[in-house]
């Protein structure tokens, strides 16, 4: 197996498991927090509940929300259709995800600390998957170029 297909199956991997781990303090459902897909769906379905607050408080959450279920639906699609141009696209959305996904820390300044393994797991599937895209989309390239 290529180092890339195993980052690739790394990613998913964390990512899985962030699902699962607790990813901030607050909630009730695991002793210690909030779990990931409990997070995922308070990101994706009630983050305009009747808050009114600055538009990027309101709209990153959301973006936050579909860079997951793009994770979720679109990578394995994009290792299976095995083309070079759209696993770079995808690649660079996937370290896109990572750097908006980073709002989480940055914005909630002194909850950060509330931040758990989870949370971190979650955000690091991003970087490892768009290491392993540009790698797999490199190898393609290289293998191209020597035939």
């Amino acid at each position: 197996m290529k180092k890339a297909h195993l980052l690739i199956a790394a990613a998913f991997l964390v990512h899985a498991a962030a699902w699962l781990l607790p990813v901030v303090k607050e909630g009730v459902t695991l002793p210690d927090g909030l779990p990931g897909w409990q997070a995922f769906e308070m990101a994706a379905f009630e983050v305009n509940k009747g808050r009114i607050e600055p538009w990027y408080f309101l709209v990153l959450p959301t973006i936050s929300a579909v860079t997951t279920i793009f994770f979720v639906l679109g990578a394995g699609w994009v290792v299976a259709i095995r083309s070079r141009i759209l696993r770079r696209a995808s690649a660079w959305f996937a370290a896109c995800a990572f750097i908006i996904n980073a709002q989480w820390v940055l914005w909630s300044a002194p909850d950060r600390f509330n931040l758990r393994a989870g949370y971190f797991l979650w955000w690091f599937s991003f970087l490892l998957l768009a290491i392993g895209l540009f790698d797999l989309s490199k190898s393609k390239e290289q293998s191209m170029a020597s035939n």
